[in-house]
């Protein structure tokens, strides 16, 4: 997963994960299937889906796939994500940041003393390939 944060307009980049997707893309549930409780679809259309996504200290999701995704956190956490190749990282955020995020597969904790709360918009078109 590149995330790349624009915050302050400083373009902050962290390179956390690279795993094919294409050999487990379908075979991994989305988080709607994995954790309903915390993921809401608050619109959706043919190209995109948005979720509300919100989650408590110590709350914690099971592995689900996300497409390339947009997420604006709405308010500070902090995050242990657990990638498909099995690394963890810990993020921590202030809220209003905004992040591109490649596709992936994790599992997410909320390891801090806040509520989780952020928007969460999937592409569902494939990015084109590349010669």
């Amino acid at each position: 997963m590149q995330d790349t944060t624009v915050q302050g307009g400083k373009l902050l980049r962290a390179l956390t994960h690279s795993c094919s997707m294409s050999a487990i893309r379908g075979a991994v549930p989305d988080a709607v299937e994995t954790d309903p409780d915390k993921y809401k679809v608050i619109f959706e259309n043919d190209r995109v889906r948005v979720f509300d996504y919100t989650d408590k200290p110590g709350d914690k999701t099971k592995l689900h796939h996300h497409p390339d995704s947009v997420v604006y956190m709405l308010a500070p956490f902090k995050r242990r994500f657990t990638l498909g190749n099995g690394k963890s990282v810990v993020r921590e955020v202030k809220g209003g940041e905004i992040a591109w995020n490649d596709e992936q597969l994790h599992i997410g904790e909320n390891v801090g003393d806040t509520n989780t709360h952020v928007l969460i918009v999937e592409l569902k078109e494939p990015r084109p390939h590349r010669l």
